[in-house]
């Protein structure tokens, strides 16, 4: 692999006992992995949640227009981003921001071909504020920006080892898969990534490894190729 689309989630930048919030422990230890792995040769684009601050499915949002909550969550995802940043910075690893919505204080406007230029010439780059629409999850994103910057792979942190058959959460005798079609994925209605994202990968024949980011080590392991988690792909 040369080019990859790391996902993160908003929850993995926080405190594992509230959930909520940056514990700057965390990042750091993030843009560390990150890092590493760009070190290797890897040009690293990265997409982040904003789930430890909002998301449209909170028992805050309950009472509130759609988009008006999916916009609150794109502005938390920026939160992340440029905490994220400023960890990479501060170890020597250039990075850039970009926004989907404009907000030129803090992050450059969303254009593809720039953002291919920053990767050619090393830099990370952070997509915030999701596709910049409501209605659509930051998992899609991940999965239109692969496509975009043609990225080789899409890697998805989460809190599990992999893709399980049933929710490892409520069921001692949950399987990890280690390799699954898209078809097969969206057969069963897996629940580590919304269809829509799975069905864009689909479409643009983007391949996705799903994989443990909580555990030491693992995201720099996922950025260089190691068989970890689980793959998702054609066959």
């Amino acid at each position: 692999m040369s080019r990859v689309l790391l996902k993160l989630s908003g929850e993995s930048f926080s405190n594992k006992e509230t959930g909520f919030g940056v514990d700057p422990n965390i990042v750091e230890q993030i843009a560390f992995e990150v890092s590493e792995g760009l070190k290797a040769g890897i040009e690293i684009a990265i997409v982040v949640g904003g789930g430890n601050f909002f998301r449209g499915l909170q028992e805050s949002a309950k009472n509130m227009a759609q988009a008006n909550a999916d916009y609150m969550g794109m502005l938390a995802t920026v939160i992340n981003a440029v905490a994220l940043k400023d960890s990479l910075d501060r170890i020597g690893a250039e990075t850039r921001v970009q926004s989907a919505i404009t907000m030129t204080a803090v992050a450059e406007p969303y254009i593809r071909l720039r953002a291919i230029r920053h990767l050619e010439k090393g830099r990370i780059v952070i997509f915030a504020a999701g596709t910049g629409n409501p209605y659509f999850t930051t998992d899609t994103a991940a999965s239109l920006r692969s496509a975009e910057i043609d990225a080789d792979i899409m890697l998805k942190s989460t809190r599990v080892k992999g893709v399980y058959d049933q929710d490892p959460e409520k069921s001692k005798e949950a399987k990890v898969y280690n390799k699954l079609s898209y078809k097969h994925f969206l057969k069963e209605k897996l629940e580590v990534m919304d269809l829509t994202a799975i069905t864009l990968c689909e479409e643009n024949k983007m391949p996705i490894r799903v994989f443990d980011g909580t555990k030491d080590g693992n995201i720099t392991k996922a950025l260089v190729g190691e068989d970890i988690g689980t793959y998702i792909g054609e066959k």
